[in-house]
């Protein structure tokens, strides 16, 4: 877990639009920007959702517009890839129309933590519904594996993590957008800067990671609801926070 953090050289995006969104530099690296999808009424319930399969409301289809339209206005994105979740392949589907890409390319391990038995159970209830999984749930352990078929952090972070560095060799020198969840972007935080913490993901921010052809990580941006703030679309959404959706 001790991935060191690799200083990649980069152009400006005035540069980048003077090549038609294709990336240029020293060492090769595939521009990832991850997105969470918008919201849920799950989300906005504070309700677990992990692997089970939750709509957009409609907050979220309008969080989806914005961040869409926002990206549509930048350089040039060669690829769309998603979970498989329709609350992750909606957005996904939204941002790939505006940015002019033909179809969003599936990818189950881009999918939430599974969290077990603590799915569908509202998270300020989790240790008096259930307290064994509450308690697996808490662990410091990045071993520990939750109850009803819930993962471990490891096994998420092993799967995503191979996952982004499949589809990064595949675009090198390209901007490609992934479409995933709260936990799973937290864990390729994770495996780009192992000694800082990632705060929360909210619903559609933008996250932006360089991975070089070395599968060397690093983050250019993250955080960014810019585009919520100018179109005044509810920065809301539950999760992030050890994996809620």
């Amino acid at each position: 877990m001790a991935d060191s953090i690799s200083r990649i050289s980069v152009l400006s995006q005035s540069e980048c639009e003077e090549n038609g969104g294709t990336i240029e530099t020293t060492r090769k690296y595939a521009e990832i920007i991850a997105i969470r999808h918008g919201e849920t009424e799950w989300n906005a319930d504070r309700r677990i959702q992990g692997h089970l399969d939750v709509d957009l409301n409609d907050v979220g289809r309008q969080q989806a517009v914005a961040v869409a339209d926002r990206l549509s206005r930048e350089p040039k994105i060669s690829a769309v890839y998603s979970s498989d979740l329709k609350r992750a392949f909606d957005t996904a589907e939204i941002i790939a129309k505006s940015c002019g890409v033909l179809e969003v390319t599936k990818e189950p391990d881009l999918r939430e933590r599974h969290l077990g038995e603590l799915q569908g159970v509202v998270f300020h209830e989790t240790a008096k519904v259930n307290p064994e999984a509450h308690k697996a749930f808490t662990s410091d352990r990045d071993d520990q594996e939750i109850p009803g078929g819930g993962e471990s952090w490891i096994q998420l972070y092993q799967r995503c993590t191979s996952a982004l560095q499949r589809i990064a060799k595949k675009h090198i020198g390209e901007r490609v957008v992934i479409v995933s969840h709260g936990g799973t972007i937290r864990a390729l935080h994770r495996r780009a800067a192992p000694d800082r913490r990632s705060g929360k993901v909210l619903n559609t921010s933008v996250n932006v990671f360089h991975v070089s052809d070395e599968d060397e990580w690093s983050i250019k941006s993250w955080g960014d609801v810019n585009h919520l703030n100018q179109t005044g679309v509810l920065q809301s959404g539950f999760g992030g926070d050890r994996n809620s959706g």
